[in-house]
């Protein structure tokens, strides 16, 4: 499988002026870009770190996260990102888990807080400290099947996870998204997502294997005027981000910057596109190319990439794609029994290169999601996304088993809901969240308008598109959909906005398994 480090080294010997990655306080071609990277790779040497140790990065999206991240693949450690607006006690239980050797952190970080109580006894070590001026730099381990990083999820545990990424799977995903998105030398990509976040991983890594150059700027300043203006000023060409942040964005009164923009392409994941959403894009640049994308953390950032048309979502649907070469899919019924028929809902799991080694010290919890006793002869991932293949062979995203609700014995997927609501006259956004609802699952739709709606109004727009005994339990009308840290939408704060808490597995959330062993409904398609 193709070697992420060894690509980004490649691309240094053959083009070594060319601009690599910078951020707003540094610029890097690909020869200072490797230099940077050897220098620190001997800094971490000199810091005990040797070969499968872990390395903890406290850095904020920057050129440094970029540099640390392939020093330790440089000396075969495995770097594992951190969020640097966590709360302490995520941090602590994190490293706890998987006792890093040292800390990467930034030097005003660093400055401020020497020993942060969260640290332990692990060193932290600021940025500039690994920069080493050694005549003689550590030399580059050869390429082989080790881990490359571990990436920290909470799922539906609540407990973070630290999902273990080999060199091979980590290889395997980076090419084939660059190869799909059909990105060169000349790709300029902007960075959206927050590195500890893998989907990030998407836009960052395949850039530079390419030769192409990465421009990094803090989440939080993106939004907006800020964005386009970013956009234009450094004529990026590729970006990715979630269909929320997108949503954001059409939002906004920048929106029609699009047009001047030279994007040539946008990938979209992390959750259910909007064809109200995409057509508004192409109704102002109809040139952009836009892909869907879909992969769990499990399954090394993403899977699938589904170039997304006008013609193609006619039918009503967006299409996550067809699979990775060397990644299989297997649609599995209630019953165990392997689906082949088409526009028939199962559970996704997925096999092949991609598949992660493994959580970080949780054995158990492994083997309760790489199963062995589902399709003969292979490990596959059990997903808990409810997935149908449609006639064309593309696989089409339903919804989270758990999200996947059944009323009065008629099973909501809340993602047909909202995009029901969605396409109602004078609204621009809806997502359909659930609640407690004195021990019941209710569901509450919240609604962006540029004008006054009422309920009423609503719910007979609604009608018109959905089968009564699938109507929302209330409606809100909201100004703006907010997203969280990790760029989707955030439906505690808005379940909170409205003094409505959210709906618990014992109120009748996460019974999807048990739902999805039937024909798909024709509502949808």
């Amino acid at each position: 499988m193709p070697d992420v480090l060894q690509g980004i080294i490649d691309q240094a010997r053959t083009g070594p002026d060319q601009p690599a990655v910078k951020d707003q306080d540094r610029d890097l071609t690909y020869a200072e870009l490797l230099d940077e990277v050897a220098r620190c790779a001997t800094g971490l040497a000199d810091h005990d770190v040797v070969e499968g140790d872990r390395v903890a990065l406290h850095l904020p999206n920057s050129v440094d996260f970029v540099v640390a991240a392939l020093s330790c693949l440089w000396i075969g450690a495995i770097f594992v990102p951190l969020a640097m607006t966590d709360p302490e006690a995520r941090l602590a239980t994190m490293l706890s888990d998987c006792t890093p050797t040292i800390v990467v952190t930034t030097d005003a970080h660093a400055e401020e807080q020497p020993e942060p109580p969260w640290l332990g006894q692990i060193p932290l070590v600021p940025t500039s400290a690994l920069r080493s001026l050694a005549a003689e730099l550590r030399p580059c381990v050869e390429a082989s099947s080790r881990g490359a990083y571990a990436m920290y999820t909470s799922g539906t545990t609540g407990t973070p996870k630290g999902v273990l990424i080999g060199t091979s799977a980590f290889g395997a995903a980076v090419d084939a998204t660059s190869k799909a998105l059909d990105l060169t030398r000349a790709t300029r990509t902007l960075c959206v997502s927050p590195f500890y976040f893998d989907g990030s991983f998407a836009t960052l890594f395949p850039t530079l294997v390419c030769g192409g150059a990465v421009v990094i700027r803090p989440f939080s300043l993106l939004f907006s005027r800020t964005f386009f203006t970013t956009v234009i000023k450094e004529n990026i060409t590729y970006t990715g981000f979630s269909p929320s942040f997108l949503r954001l964005l059409l939002a906004s009164p920048q929106w029609p910057k699009f047009a001047e923009s030279s994007l040539d392409v946008i990938a979209l994941g992390g959750e259910a596109s909007s064809i109200a959403d995409l057509r508004a894009l192409w109704s102002i640049a109809p040139n952009i190319r836009v892909f869907n994308r879909y992969g769990p953390t499990e399954t090394t950032i993403v899977v699938t990439h589904q170039h997304v048309t006008p013609e193609l979502v006619a039918g009503g649907t967006v299409p996550i794609g067809f699979p990775h070469p060397f990644v299989t899919f297997h649609l599995v019924a209630e019953s165990g029994e392997i689906i082949e028929d088409s526009d028939r809902v199962g559970e996704l799991y997925i096999g092949g290169v991609q598949l992660m080694t493994g959580y970080w010290g949780a054995p158990e919890l492994t083997k309760e999601v790489l199963r062995t006793d589902i399709v003969s002869g292979e490990t596959v991932y059990r997903t808990g996304d409810l997935v149908y293949r449609d006639k064309n062979g593309n696989y089409v995203y339903v919804d989270r088993a758990d999200r996947v609700i059944n009323r009065n014995g008629l099973r909501i997927s809340l993602i047909e809901l909202s995009e029901a609501i969605r396409n109602l006259a004078h609204v621009s956004a809806a997502a359909c969240v659930t609640f407690d609802d004195e021990g019941e699952v209710g569901i509450v739709a919240f609604v962006v308008s540029d004008q006054p709606l009422s309920p009423v109004d609503l719910r007979d727009g609604t009608l018109l598109r959905i089968p009564e005994a699938m109507l929302p339990n209330r409606y809100e009308q909201v100004e703006v959909l907010p997203v969280n840290k990790s760029n989707k939408l955030d439906e505690r704060l808005l379940l909170s906005g409205v003094g409505l808490r959210p709906a618990s597995a014992s109120a009748g959330i996460g019974t999807g398994p048990k739902l999805i062993d039937s024909a798909f409904p024709a509502t949808f398609r």
